[in-house]
């Protein structure tokens, strides 16, 4: 397996590695491919569907150096090194730098299609992805590795026929935000400058000088007229009530008859 130190080189690449208990036909044996090869190569070794068993492995934000080391040393993951070199693996197809991600679903579909009429089994693991701290990045391989070695006797007392595929996406980039307009960028810093350092005092200070609006940010604009505009409608409404309840009507009213029978009557 060539992770070697010069992976170090390509920051948006990551290793790829193919075992199986079936024997591969020779291909592409660049350590440096695209992310198009790379599958494609994988589609022609598996297009048989050789084994029973397949286990797709996706361990994010990995590549060579943290599995081989800064210095090419010590393999990082011993479980991934040592299932590598197993007894009972034919077959390995290992790049160790893909530029671009090799969608682990997209494998797992071929899988299934080349695998049509057969029973097989595929399961699919998506490891912890690794951080930018170094100390961080080694633990959280080693804790990986170790799932990946559980896996794998699991997989090894399942069946004599089976596929391991491990593969990263690449590390993501830091974004940085670039303000085009300096204007805007200026009048923001001032803006947070006078948050950040204005300090509640019981003399005249910064803080006391702020407006309303920034002095409590709890109580903003939108709460201030709802406010308003409650007490303006309970305001109409209380006179509406005051009104209603002071309207007099004489019980007299309800025995006046205003019907034909009354008009007769006046006749």
């Amino acid at each position: 397996m060539a992770f070697c130190a010069s992976a170090q080189a390509f920051t948006d690449s990551s290793p790829f590695v193919m075992l199986s208990t079936a024997k591969f036909a020779p291909s592409n044996p660049a350590q440096l491919q695209t992310e198009s090869q790379v599958v494609k190569t994988v589609q022609d070794l598996l297009s048989s569907c050789p084994t029973d068993r397949y286990l797709l492995v996706a361990q994010p934000n990995v590549n060579a150096a943290d599995i081989r080391g800064p210095d090419g040393g010590d393999c990082k993951a011993p479980n991934l090194c040592r299932a590598i070199a197993g007894s009972d693996v034919r077959g390995v197809y290992s790049v160790a730098e893909v530029v671009g991600e090799v969608p682990i679903s997209t494998l797992a579909d071929y899988i299934k299609t080349a695998c049509a009429g057969k029973t097989v089994e595929i399961e699919q693991t998506r490891l912890a992805p690794l951080g930018r701290d170094t100390r961080e990045r080694a633990s959280t391989l080693a804790d990986n590795d170790y799932a990946l070695g559980r896996n794998l006797e699991t997989l090894r007392s399942a069946s004599d026929s089976y596929t391991v595929i491990y593969l990263a996406s690449p590390s993501e980039p830091t974004y940085q935000a670039e303000f085009t307009g300096e204007p805007l960028h200026a009048e923001l810093k001032r803006h947070e400058a006078s948050l950040l350092h204005a300090r509640k005092d019981k003399n005249e200070t910064d803080w006391n000088k702020l407006p309303l609006f920034e002095k409590y940010v709890f109580f903003s604009p939108g709460v201030f007229h709802a406010i308003v505009a409650s007490i303006i409608l309970f305001s109409i409404l209380g006179v509406a009530i005051r009104a209603l309840a002071s309207l007099e009507i004489p019980y007299g009213a309800f025995d006046k008859e205003n019907g034909p029978a009354a008009h007769k009557k006046s006749q």
